[in-house]
């Protein structure tokens, strides 16, 4: 049995050291026929680190969608009132993000982007990475799993030694938070070993 193909926003914000397993991901979805839409945060779209160039980023976000990247406020904003999305995807999720999705705040275009699709109730995903998820970011990533509509994909610690506060959604698990989002459901459980 065929699954059902989405029309998908996939944002990424500025956590640099998951963009290649947010490459991966966004393949994956791609090679499975959803319609997806790529996104990116000022960050992400301009600042080049050792990770990578941010020419090479955007290259990569066209190369794998075949589609124009959405990077500016001005051309995130119509996504709500034009229901271009079933589902918006951001990943990875930096605590910067978290923090303005969970009060409000709205100026980059990945903000802009799920203030515009949550209008709608439709599914948010998120992917956190950030190194202080088990510290000053848990309180926004508890009140955003409080809120409705919001998913996340199942994530853990990454380095319990080095950087005892941080963690990393497990992004191999995706494709599979995806479906339990669009269900209506957050794919449990949520923090992984």
């Amino acid at each position: 049995m065929d699954c059902p193909k989405y029309k998908i926003g996939y944002a990424l914000t500025g956590s640099f050291c998951t963009f290649e397993e947010s490459f991966r991901a966004m393949e994956r979805l791609c090679a499975l026929g959803h319609d997806v839409t790529p996104i990116a945060s000022f960050n992400a779209y301009n600042l080049s680190t050792r990770f990578g160039t941010a020419e090479q980023t955007r290259e990569r976000l066209t190369g794998i969608t075949k589609k124009e990247i959405i990077h500016t406020i001005e051309a995130a904003e119509p996504i709500g009132p034009k229901k271009m999305f079933d589902i918006l995807v951001v990943a990875p999720c930096t605590s910067n993000t978290l923090a303005k999705l969970s009060s409000g705040v709205n100026d980059t275009p990945v903000t802009m982007a799920v203030k515009s699709h949550i209008r709608n109730s439709r599914p948010v995903l998120t992917a956190i990475s950030t190194n202080d998820a088990l510290a000053a970011a848990a309180k926004n990533i508890g009140a955003l799993q409080n809120y409705r509509n919001f998913y996340f994909v199942p994530y853990r610690q990454d380095d319990i030694v080095k950087k005892p506060m941080s963690a990393v959604a497990d992004f191999s698990l995706l494709e599979e938070a995806l479906a339990a989002a669009m269900s209506g459901t957050q794919l449990q459980p949520m923090m992984r070993g």
